[in-house]
Protein backbone atom coordinates (compact mmCIF):
# COMPACT_ATOMS: atom_id res chain seq x y z
CA UNK A 1 0.00 0.00 0.00
CA UNK A 2 1.20 3.38 -0.74
CA UNK A 3 0.69 6.93 -0.24
CA UNK A 4 -0.52 8.82 -3.47
CA UNK A 5 0.94 12.43 -4.74
CA UNK A 6 -0.24 15.11 -5.86
CA UNK A 7 0.26 14.32 -9.51
CA UNK A 8 -1.92 11.16 -8.99
CA UNK A 9 -4.97 12.96 -6.77
CA UNK A 10 -5.03 15.62 -9.77
CA UNK A 11 -4.81 13.37 -12.35
CA UNK A 12 -7.43 11.26 -10.49
CA UNK A 13 -9.42 14.71 -9.78
CA UNK A 14 -9.30 16.06 -13.85
CA UNK A 15 -9.91 12.81 -15.26
CA UNK A 16 -12.02 10.62 -12.82
CA UNK A 17 -14.44 13.09 -10.69
CA UNK A 18 -12.54 11.63 -7.69
CA UNK A 19 -13.09 15.07 -5.87
CA UNK A 20 -15.75 17.95 -7.15
CA UNK A 21 -15.32 20.81 -7.02
CA UNK A 22 -11.39 20.82 -6.72
CA UNK A 23 -8.75 23.17 -6.42
CA UNK A 24 -5.24 22.49 -8.15
CA UNK A 25 -3.63 24.34 -5.97
CA UNK A 26 -3.30 25.45 -2.21
CA UNK A 27 -5.44 28.54 -1.22
CA UNK A 28 -4.43 30.14 1.59
CA UNK A 29 -4.47 33.76 1.27
CA UNK A 30 -6.47 35.27 4.41
CA UNK A 31 -8.00 31.97 5.50
CA UNK A 32 -7.37 28.26 6.64
CA UNK A 33 -5.81 26.66 3.23
CA UNK A 34 -7.54 24.20 1.40
CA UNK A 35 -7.01 22.43 -1.90
CA UNK A 36 -4.24 19.98 -3.24
CA UNK A 37 -1.03 19.57 -1.23
CA UNK A 38 2.01 17.11 -1.64
CA UNK A 39 0.14 13.97 -0.54
CA UNK A 40 -3.38 14.88 -0.15
CA UNK A 41 -5.80 17.29 -0.54
CA UNK A 42 -7.37 19.85 2.42
CA UNK A 43 -11.55 19.69 2.67
CA UNK A 44 -13.51 22.72 2.87
CA UNK A 45 -16.44 22.75 5.50
CA UNK A 46 -19.84 24.12 4.50
CA UNK A 47 -22.01 26.14 5.95
CA UNK A 48 -24.26 23.75 7.31
CA UNK A 49 -23.97 22.87 11.06
CA UNK A 50 -25.60 20.95 13.75
CA UNK A 51 -24.54 21.71 17.32
CA UNK A 52 -25.34 19.46 19.56
CA UNK A 53 -26.99 20.98 22.87
CA UNK A 54 -28.54 19.62 26.10
CA UNK A 55 -31.29 22.23 26.18
CA UNK A 56 -34.24 19.32 25.74
CA UNK A 57 -32.02 16.71 27.80
CA UNK A 58 -31.94 13.96 25.07
CA UNK A 59 -29.56 11.12 25.12
CA UNK A 60 -26.90 10.51 22.20
CA UNK A 61 -28.20 6.97 20.75
CA UNK A 62 -27.05 6.08 17.72
CA UNK A 63 -29.11 3.46 17.49
CA UNK A 64 -32.03 5.31 17.87
CA UNK A 65 -30.81 9.12 17.19
CA UNK A 66 -32.85 12.05 18.99
CA UNK A 67 -33.24 14.93 16.47
CA UNK A 68 -33.45 17.31 19.43
CA UNK A 69 -29.47 16.70 20.63
CA UNK A 70 -28.61 19.66 18.30
CA UNK A 71 -29.77 23.09 16.46
CA UNK A 72 -29.38 23.68 13.11
CA UNK A 73 -27.13 26.67 11.97
CA UNK A 74 -26.56 27.87 8.57
CA UNK A 75 -23.57 30.53 8.64
CA UNK A 76 -20.53 31.76 7.63
CA UNK A 77 -19.23 30.40 11.31
CA UNK A 78 -19.94 28.30 13.40
CA UNK A 79 -19.48 28.98 17.44
CA UNK A 80 -19.11 25.14 19.32
CA UNK A 81 -20.22 25.57 22.93
CA UNK A 82 -17.13 24.54 25.32
CA UNK A 83 -16.20 20.86 25.50
CA UNK A 84 -19.07 20.26 22.28
CA UNK A 85 -19.35 19.04 19.21
CA UNK A 86 -21.18 19.83 15.89
CA UNK A 87 -21.83 17.60 12.93
CA UNK A 88 -20.71 18.95 9.51
CA UNK A 89 -20.32 18.26 5.66
CA UNK A 90 -17.71 18.97 3.34
CA UNK A 91 -18.38 21.16 0.29
CA UNK A 92 -16.53 18.64 -1.81
CA UNK A 93 -18.24 15.04 -3.00
CA UNK A 94 -15.89 12.02 -3.40
CA UNK A 95 -15.94 9.45 -5.84
CA UNK A 96 -13.10 6.59 -4.50
CA UNK A 97 -11.27 4.09 -6.72
CA UNK A 98 -11.94 0.52 -6.04
CA UNK A 99 -8.32 -0.28 -4.94
CA UNK A 100 -8.10 2.96 -2.76
CA UNK A 101 -9.00 4.00 1.11
CA UNK A 102 -8.25 7.33 3.04
CA UNK A 103 -7.35 8.49 6.30
CA UNK A 104 -8.66 12.12 7.42
CA UNK A 105 -6.63 14.21 10.03
CA UNK A 106 -7.67 17.14 11.40
CA UNK A 107 -5.62 20.73 10.09
CA UNK A 108 -2.99 21.59 12.42
CA UNK A 109 -4.64 25.31 12.81
CA UNK A 110 -7.47 24.10 14.79
CA UNK A 111 -5.87 21.12 16.16
CA UNK A 112 -3.73 24.31 18.03
CA UNK A 113 -7.06 25.24 19.45
CA UNK A 114 -8.15 22.49 20.68
CA UNK A 115 -10.24 21.92 17.81
CA UNK A 116 -10.39 17.97 16.50
CA UNK A 117 -12.01 16.35 13.51
CA UNK A 118 -12.87 12.79 13.29
CA UNK A 119 -13.72 11.62 10.15
CA UNK A 120 -13.97 7.86 9.27
CA UNK A 121 -11.93 6.36 6.42
CA UNK A 122 -13.80 6.63 2.90
CA UNK A 123 -13.47 3.11 1.63
CA UNK A 124 -13.19 1.39 -1.85
CA UNK A 125 -15.89 2.67 -4.21
CA UNK A 126 -17.40 4.76 -1.45
CA UNK A 127 -18.83 8.16 -2.87
CA UNK A 128 -20.56 11.41 -1.45
CA UNK A 129 -20.59 14.29 0.69
CA UNK A 130 -18.21 13.75 3.46
CA UNK A 131 -20.29 14.54 7.09
CA UNK A 132 -17.55 15.81 9.74
CA UNK A 133 -17.79 15.03 13.59
CA UNK A 134 -16.18 18.78 14.70
CA UNK A 135 -15.27 18.60 18.83
CA UNK A 136 -14.26 21.18 20.79
CA UNK A 137 -12.13 20.04 23.78
CA UNK A 138 -11.65 22.92 25.42
CA UNK A 139 -13.69 24.96 27.86
CA UNK A 140 -14.23 28.30 25.63
CA UNK A 141 -16.48 28.23 22.35
CA UNK A 142 -14.73 27.88 19.81
CA UNK A 143 -15.17 28.93 16.10
CA UNK A 144 -15.40 27.27 12.77
CA UNK A 145 -14.98 29.23 9.48
CA UNK A 146 -17.42 27.45 6.18
CA UNK A 147 -15.31 27.63 3.16
CA UNK A 148 -11.99 27.24 4.60
CA UNK A 149 -9.97 24.48 5.23
CA UNK A 150 -10.76 21.97 7.85
CA UNK A 151 -8.90 18.88 7.55
CA UNK A 152 -6.65 16.52 5.21
CA UNK A 153 -7.61 13.45 3.26
CA UNK A 154 -4.61 11.04 2.86
CA UNK A 155 -5.03 8.46 -0.24
CA UNK A 156 -4.07 5.40 -0.15
CA UNK A 157 -3.54 2.57 -3.17
CA UNK A 158 -3.70 -0.98 -2.00
CA UNK A 159 -1.39 -3.32 -3.90
CA UNK A 160 -4.54 -5.46 -5.39
CA UNK A 161 -8.17 -4.65 -5.44
CA UNK A 162 -10.11 -5.10 -2.46
CA UNK A 163 -12.49 -8.29 -2.65
CA UNK A 164 -15.81 -6.25 -1.74
CA UNK A 165 -15.98 -2.41 -1.46
CA UNK A 166 -18.57 -0.12 -0.36
CA UNK A 167 -20.35 -0.21 -3.48
CA UNK A 168 -20.84 -3.70 -3.18
CA UNK A 169 -22.06 -3.90 0.27
CA UNK A 170 -24.49 -1.13 -0.35
CA UNK A 171 -23.16 0.32 1.90
CA UNK A 172 -26.10 2.75 4.45
CA UNK A 173 -23.77 5.84 3.81
CA UNK A 174 -23.17 5.36 0.20
CA UNK A 175 -24.19 8.56 -2.11
CA UNK A 176 -25.28 10.61 0.70
CA UNK A 177 -26.00 14.41 -0.72
CA UNK A 178 -25.28 16.65 2.35
CA UNK A 179 -25.05 15.86 6.18
CA UNK A 180 -26.09 12.78 7.61
CA UNK A 181 -27.13 11.54 10.29
CA UNK A 182 -26.40 8.28 11.92
CA UNK A 183 -28.33 5.25 10.43
CA UNK A 184 -29.17 2.00 11.75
Amino acid sequence: MSVKSDKWIRRMALEHRMIEPFSEKQVASGLISYGLSSYGYDIRIADEFKIFTNIHSAVVDPKNFDPRSFMDVKADVCIIPPNSFALARTVEYFRIPRDVITVCVGKSTYARCGIIVNVTPFEPEWEGIVTLEVSNTTPLPAKIYAGEGIAQVLFFEGDEMCETSYADRKGKYQSQQGLTLPKM
